[in-house]
């Protein structure tokens, strides 16, 4: 009975060696799944929260700035296939927003409100530089002279919003020829407001003092804009071509 007990007295299963290499496997199992449980309880959370709809929200032309809160109809701000006229209308609606802008330099905006001369457009500057040659090449005394002067004003426009725009690069601004051509353009409104009352006078003294108040209004208007490209210790570095800018227009329109 001895014999027969002793060679019944085989080993547990806890004191087996491969008892504990599976254990040991078991626990790594699972160790290793918790990583992954956690890192796909995380994607769920993640893809659960809302995502931000007016802050990345695109602005368009003549549009307003401002988005209500809720969901973008992507469908309402497509212009494929709208009307004309409206097409028009919206212009037209943007070029009077910014020569409003232009026309009160000094109105405080309100917070988080971009500079409206930043959603940028040509058709304002082509219309007053149209109507500042035209008014210059109807004082000239000859056809030469008015044709000169009337190609004098898109040559000074451009050449001076290049000069701007390489102006302020070189000193880590951050702007494009076009938005230049768009800020100097429709801070010429002053100035054209000026020579037209200047025409209709015609005294000197009057004149001169409307193209001086039309000159430091178009370069307070345009003061803020060039003010926000540059670095603030290069500020009067940025606003010197475009002050001599005006200059030069004003110049032009005394001697008329």
């Amino acid at each position: 009975q001895a014999v027969f007990v002793e060679a019944l007295d085989y080993p547990t299963v806890s004191d087996h060696p491969l008892s504990a290499i599976s254990t040991m496997g078991v626990a790594d199992l699972e160790e290793t799944e918790i990583p992954e449980k956690e890192s796909l309880h995380n994607a769920v959370s993640l893809a659960s929260q809302p995502v931000p709809g007016p802050a990345s929200a695109p602005c368009f032309q003549g549009g307003s700035t401002q988005f209500v809160s809720g969901d973008i109809d992507l469908e309402r701000h497509c212009t494929l296939h709208e009307p004309v006229t409206e097409t028009i209308m919206r212009d037209l609606r943007s070029i009077k927003d910014k020569l409003f802008f232009v026309m009160m330099p000094m109105k405080p905006s309100e917070a988080g409100t971009p500079h409206r001369l930043k959603d940028w457009d040509l058709w304002g500057p082509l219309i007053l530089c149209l109507a500042l040659g035209m008014i210059l090449a109807a004082e000239a005394p000859t056809s030469d002279q008015a044709s000169y002067a009337f190609a004098d004003v898109f040559v000074i426009v451009w050449v001076g919003s290049a000069v701007v725009t390489l102006n302020a690069l070189l000193l880590q601004g951050k702007v494009s020829f076009f938005q230049t051509v768009c800020v100097l353009g429709y801070c010429l409104f002053p100035l054209v407001v000026a020579a037209f009352c200047a025409m209709l006078m015609r005294i000197d003294w009057l004149k001169v003092v409307f193209v001086a108040l039309g000159l430091a209004w178009a370069a307070s208007a345009s003061a803020g804009f060039v003010s926000e490209l540059v670095p603030p210790e290069r500020k009067l570095l940025g606003l010197y071509p475009v002050w001599l800018f005006y200059v030069a227009i004003a110049w032009m329109i005394l001697l008329a």
